[in-house]
């Protein structure tokens, strides 16, 4: 019996271009990850979905809206609900997409900031000394949640920990084991991970570099919002769960 929480991009079979690796059928009912192959372009619709790329490999050209931007890997790109876009790739290049499956439109935004280059945003800190920089969130236009790259060091690992949030990662670089809800899953880059909110888990590094993994959560917060057992903040920062942990 395979994961019901991670799933790994060789063994999906490509649909086309594309592999979708978290769907709705697997359980994903807040947020979908697809993995785009393109060797000259695509055209894409999101649809009545918000959407969020990063790319893995590979440069090239997005057109939106009737304009033009530059991409490079680890490059982070907002697509708006409604929205045809285009990727002309100058090299074989490969995108992970991760849909909102019923976006919040609500929420007041900030001004659209459609193309982030990941070495220019902040680093921020959370738990067990793990980084984070930002790709998008309201403040740059993605109005329902926080597309971020996280870095888990080796050593001692973050406490057993849960999230209010619901999550889907990717896993870019590393290695280790994903223990959730009684499973142990070894974590390498291709895997896909589905972490539903309130749901304890734990990353254990067992390699010698960081484990780097792009993710997008629902609804928007901090990437160090995580909460112990009892619903105490993992993070001295953060507050605690005003729901009262996990019963």
């Amino acid at each position: 019996m395979g994961s019901r929480y991670v799933v790994y991009r060789d063994d999906v079979e490509p649909a086309g271009s594309s592999r979708p690796v978290l769907t709705e059928a697997f359980g994903c009912h807040y947020l979908t990850e697809s993995v785009h192959t393109i060797t000259t372009d695509a055209t894409f619709e999101s649809g009545e979905h918000e959407e969020l790329l990063f790319v893995l490999h590979g440069r090239g050209r997005l057109l939106v809206n009737g304009t033009a931007e530059e991409f490079g890997p680890e490059s982070g790109i907002y697509i708006g609900p409604g929205e045809t876009y285009r990727l002309e790739a100058a090299e074989p290049t490969e995108i992970v997409s991760v849909r909102i499956t019923s976006p919040d439109l609500t929420v007041e935004v900030g001004e659209r900031r459609t193309v982030s280059a990941l070495e220019e945003q902040q680093i921020g800190q959370a738990t067990a000394g793990r980084e984070y920089r930002i790709l998008a969130d309201p403040s740059t236009g993605f109005r329902s949640g926080t597309h971020f790259v996280g870095d888990v060091p080796t050593g001692e690992p973050a406490p057993l920990h849960y999230h209010r949030y619901n999550e889907v990662i990717y896993v870019l670089q590393g290695n280790g084991i994903l223990h959730i809800d009684g499973e142990r899953n070894p974590l390498y880059p291709g895997a896909c991970i589905h972490l539903p909110a309130r749901t304890l888990h734990q990353v254990e590094n067992t390699g010698d570099v960081p484990i780097r993994e792009v993710a997008v959560f629902v609804p928007a917060g901090s990437p160090a919002a995580a909460y112990l057992p009892d619903g105490t903040s993992a993070y001295p920062t953060e507050p605690d769960d005003p729901q009262g942990g996990i019963r």
